[in-house]
C-alpha cells in the first residue's frame, strides 16, 4: 500500500485513500492495493469504521481502459475473479464502511462505492456504469450490487444505457445516502460513521453479517442465521456491559471485546 492506495488512521476511523491522479483509474495494481488495504483495516482492532475516499477532486473514474484494451479473453478469464475479489474484500470488511464520493464514480469506481455500506455524494458528482459503451458489462460486482440496491429494473436501465446519474437522482433512487457540497464530503462521511467509534464492535459486525448474509438466503435460512449471530453476542463483554448499563441507567462503556 505504498504507491496508489494509502491507509490513514485517526480517532478510530481508517481512511482508505486512492491516490492515482488524475482520475484514480483502477488498474491491476490499484485493485490489489485495495485488497491489501481491506485486509489491513480488518485486522486492526483500533479501526472501528472505514472511509473509502478518492480525494477532493474525484473518487474513481473507472478501470484503466488502456490496460484492459490489451487483454485477450484468456487474460481476462484469468484476471476477472481477482478483480471481483478485490472489490469484494472491501464489501467484506466487518466494520461500517462509507464511500466519500467527489467528482466521478464511474464503472469500477461506482462498483467500489457499491461495495461500501453507505455513499456520501458531492452535489456535483456523477455516478454510473458506462461499461456497455465499451462493449462489455460491469465485472466487479456492478450487475449484482446495483440490482440489490436500486432494484433490477432500474439497474438494467442504468447498466444497459450506460448513462450517468447526478447526485440528486442518485439520492432519489437509493444509490446515494447523503448529498452535501463537495467540500463537505469527507467531513460528512466522518460524521456518518463517527458514532461507531465507541459502539459495540462485535454487535456492529454481527449486524452487517446478518444483513449482507441474509440477502443471499431464503427467509427461513436468514432468520436462522440471525438467531445464531444474536446468540453469539451473549459471549461478549460488550453485551454484558450494554445490558448492565441499561439496568443501571448509565451510558455503556464498550471496549470492543
Amino acid at each position: 500500500m505504498d504507491d496508489f492506495v494509502r491507509v490513514e488512521i485517526r480517532d478510530g476511523i481508517g481512511t482508505i485513500r486512492l491516490e492515482r491522479p488524475p482520475m484514480n483509474a483502477l488498474n491491476t495494481q490499484v485493485q490489489e492495493e485495495l485488497r491489501a488495504a481491506a485486509v489491513a483495516v480488518t485486522a486492526d482492532s483500533g479501526v472501528r469504521a472505514v472511509i473509502v475516499y478518492g480525494g477532493e477532486k474525484v473518487f474513481a473514474a473507472g478501470a484503466d481502459i488502456k490496460e484492459m484494451a490489451a487483454m485477450s479473453y484468456a487474460d481476462m478469464a484469468e484476471r476477472a475473479p481477482a478483480l471481483s475479489g478485490a472489490f469484494d474484500a472491501i464489501a467484506r470488511i466487518p466494520k461500517p464502511v462509507v464511500a466519500a464520493i467527489t467528482g466521478y464514480a464511474l464503472g469500477g469506481g461506482c462498483e467500489l462505492a457499491l461495495a461500501c455500506d453507505w455513499r456520501v455524494v458531492a452535489q456535483d458528482a456523477k455516478l454510473g456504469q458506462p461499461e456497455i459503451k465499451l462493449g462489455v458489462i460491469p465485472g466487479a460486482g456492478g450487475t449484482q450490487r446495483l440490482a440489490r440496491l436500486v432494484g433490477p429494473a432500474r439497474a438494467k436501465e442504468l447498466i444497459m444505457t450506460g448513462r450517468m446519474v447526478d447526485a440528486a437522482e442518485a439520492l432519489r433512487i437509493g444509490l446515494a445516502d447523503r448529498v452535501v457540497p463537495a467540500e463537505q464530503v469527507y467531513d460528512a462521511a466522518v460524521e456518518l460513521v463517527g458514532s461507531f467509534r465507541t459502539g459495540a464492535a462485535h454487535a456492529l459486525r454481527a449486524a452487517k453479517q446478518a444483513i449482507d448474509g441474509g440477502l443471499e438466503m431464503d427467509l427461513a435460512s436468514g432468520l436462522a442465521w440471525e438467531s445464531q449471530l444474536f446468540a453469539g453476542l451473549f459471549a461478549t463483554d460488550d453485551r454484558r456491559e450494554g445490558m448492565a448499563a441499561f439496568v443501571e441507567k448509565r451510558k455503556p462503556d464498550f471496549t470492543g471485546r
